[in-house]
């Protein structure tokens, strides 16, 4: 059994985090995405197939051409083209069954597991908001329509772009056509090809789907339980509740529901609430509801509600807009 993770895109919608690395690469709970899915996928897969783009070079770097009992291989997508398109690189490599995820969501293994019972399988959940995602129609557990982003009420059932699947999808794929987006889409794939057979679709048990920056927090506490975590050689002098200090930080100060990256330090007196702060980032102020990105250098100063970009240094000041 093969699995194909679709790590190429460039993903805006996480700015500042992903100026400085892939999505793939962002860490909660201490483990990037990247590694939560392949922890997951070893033992029910034996090879990962992974399409890379955008920083590509620092995905090859971190995870290697092997992780656990997976073997690792690479396939670069020079233009986005859409997530069919994608799937399309991995053809040559595929052997008969496999598995398809977006690199930068978040599925459990139980979920996995079920999925693969079936050859054909979509993993889906419910939504309050289905007209942001592939909706589906279901009849007696079989998927019978699949509508991108419908703009009237059709279905409460979403994908989680997790498919269980076999080498007849790439016939189907090569039949598609560009979207409106002007990409070859997924969805319109697996719609053809349930005209020939019978996908089952499997309710996710546990699902996370990183769209933003702050959806970070929500994934990173659900995985830790809401215990604080703390990464190798750092020091905690200070207080930290409900939050994931990376590896070799010194906090000093007071961190509650935030992220904390590698190599970072919080100063005494300094409060972190409900953010992210990235790597190498060193604050001696008050953080709120906001997103720091790497080499960051924050003195004497209030951040609410904003977004920093990288090596941004702030000093003396009360910000309460994004800082590019």
């Amino acid at each position: 059994m093969q699995a194909v993770i679709l790590a190429a895109g460039k993903s805006t919608r996480t700015y500042p985090l992903t100026l400085t690395r892939p999505k793939p690469l962002l860490k909660i709970a201490n483990k990037t995405l990247l590694e939560h899915n392949l922890d997951n996928l070893n033992n029910a897969v034996d090879e990962v197939i992974l399409v890379v783009g955008y920083k590509k070079d620092m995905i090859k770097k971190y995870i290697g051409n092997r992780y656990q009992n997976l073997k690792i291989k690479y396939v670069v997508q020079k233009r986005q083209l859409g997530t069919a398109h994608a799937v399309s690189l991995a053809e040559p490599y595929i052997k008969d069954r496999f598995v398809l995820l977006m690199g930068d969501d978040l599925y459990s293994k139980e979920d996995i597991k079920n999925c693969i019972k079936h050859r054909y399988s979509i993993l889906t959940t419910k939504a309050k908001n289905p007209q942001n995602f592939g909706v589906i129609v279901e009849r007696n557990g079989i998927l019978a329509d699949f509508i991108e982003k419908p703009r009237k009420f059709v279905s409460n059932l979403i994908s989680t772009a997790f498919y269980s699947l076999d080498k007849k999808i790439f016939k189907h794929i090569k039949k598609i056509k560009k979207s409106k987006r002007n990409e070859f889409e997924m969805p319109d794939a697996v719609k053809s090809l349930a005209k020939k057979q019978k996908i089952m679709c499997v309710t996710a048990r546990q699902w996370l789907p990183i769209v933003y920056a702050i959806d970070l927090l929500k994934a990173d506490k659900a995985l830790r339980r809401n215990k604080s975590v703390s990464g190798k050689n750092s020091k905690i002098y200070g207080n930290v509740k409900n939050s994931s200090v990376g590896n070799n930080c010194a906090i000093k100060g007071n961190v509650e529901d935030s992220i904390i990256m590698d190599k970072s330090v919080i100063e005494k007196n300094s409060v972190i609430k409900n953010s992210v702060v990235g790597e190498r980032t060193y604050i001696d102020g008050k953080i709120y509801n906001s997103i720091i990105a790497d080499n960051s250098k924050i003195m004497n100063s209030i951040i609410k509600n904003c977004k920093i970009w990288p090596n941004k240094k702030i000093s003396n000041k009360i910000v309460e807009h994004d800082s590019k």
